[in-house]
């Protein structure tokens, strides 16, 4: 059993065996290959800043695992293993991995190896941990259940991750009307403008990068890295995806949410142009959407601005889905969950996040 450094040769063969460990799943969809053949093509923007480098563990000249390794300028204390995928009961494989990104770690003073964040929470943090007899909702992680088990004898830290899902019916907040009048009256909630897009997407990651600054995992984002994002997905988007709450003309909070694509896709399949004339031709097929991201600037805590932009989406949602299912949450963030506890029915799905020390 040997590692190897994937180039441009090998990419195919990379990007091949992904698909491979999904055979025969039907609840597999692939959310993730666009970006990830960008990355080791080095063509997205995301490499410019990082140190890139993938693998693959061949047993007996036959792949059997792969994985990223990366170390990102704003998170250059620690090495992430990204993109992993492996076979079952490949314990010896996952021993090699670990190995050789402790050795990579220390020669590039890392003192931490982070395993579940795809280079930035934008692209997806945590393995899953429960529901894989589900169909994983569009950009949401999903694994076979034995990654959890590979990682967990050697991590020395674990955290725990929780999405909630509930019915539109019951998709309100549950406030006094004299509160939320008051709320109306001090924000406004609009959507997105596609004819300043360049514009819009900064005020996007000008908020997330105030925003979110002190959450774990989160690194500041560049404008030319959201703008990629957004450019990949904006076909499948309207206006009112995303919404920004203002108070004053001044931006201090935004709503990222969409339908789950992944309703119109077949198992292995991604999302494409065939899904985008699906959307278009049968608009009610979909029948949940997700909350991606919610952010408001600190100092606006606790002053009624989360409320102004739930009820603007249920406003906009109202009578058009079944379900709604939220992005992870920190299991320790219990304003965040507590939230969710108020206006969803139930824990959905978990997810787990390992470091371990170099």
């Amino acid at each position: 059993m040997r590692i190897e450094v994937v180039d441009r040769s090998s990419i195919k063969d990379y990007l091949a065996f992904c698909k491979k460990v999904y055979t025969n799943n039907v609840y597999y969809r692939d959310s993730m290959s666009t970006i990830l053949k960008s990355i080791l093509t080095g063509k997205a923007q995301i490499c410019k800043s990082s140190m890139v480098l993938p693998v693959m563990v061949l047993d007996s000249e036959k792949v059997v695992a792969v994985c990223i390794f990366a170390l990102v300028d704003r998170l250059n204390d620690t090495l992430q293993i990204t993109f992993f995928e492996a076979l079952e009961n490949q314990e010896q494989a996952v021993k090699m991995i670990v190995d050789y990104g402790k050795k990579l770690a220390r020669r590039h003073g890392a003192g931490k190896i982070l395993l579940g964040l795809n280079f930035h929470v934008n692209y997806g943090l945590g393995f899953l941990a429960d529901q894989y007899q589900c169909v994983p909702s569009f950009g949401t992680a999903y694994n076979p259940p034995y990654y959890i088990d590979y990682f967990k004898p050697h991590a020395d830290e674990q955290f725990n991750l929780v999405s909630y899902l509930a019915k539109v019916d019951n998709f309100d907040v549950r406030v006094d009307k004299r509160l939320m009048d008051r709320v109306a009256a001090k924000y406004k909630v609009r959507k997105m403008n596609f004819s300043k897009f360049t514009k819009e997407v900064e005020t996007y990651t000008n908020l997330n990068n105030e925003a979110f600054k002190h959450h774990k995992f989160y690194y500041q984002r560049r404008l030319e890295e959201d703008l990629e994002l957004f450019k990949q997905f904006k076909v499948l988007l309207k206006e009112e995806n995303m919404l920004f709450l203002e108070e004053n003309g001044k931006a201090i909070g935004f709503m990222l949410w969409y339908p789950d694509f992944n309703e119109l896709v077949g198992a292995g399949e991604t999302v494409g142009l065939k899904t985008v004339l699906k959307n278009r031709l049968l608009p009610n097929k979909i029948r949940k959407f997700k909350i991606v991201e919610l952010g408001v600037l600190p100092e606006y805590h606790k002053k009624g601005a989360v409320l102004a932009l739930f009820h603007k989406c249920r406003e906009l949602v109202q009578g058009r889905y079944d379900y709604c299912e939220s992005g992870w949450i920190l299991e320790d963030n219990m304003a965040s969950r507590g939230l969710g506890m108020r206006w969803a029915d139930q824990e959905y799905k978990h997810y787990q996040v390992f470091t371990i020390d170099t």
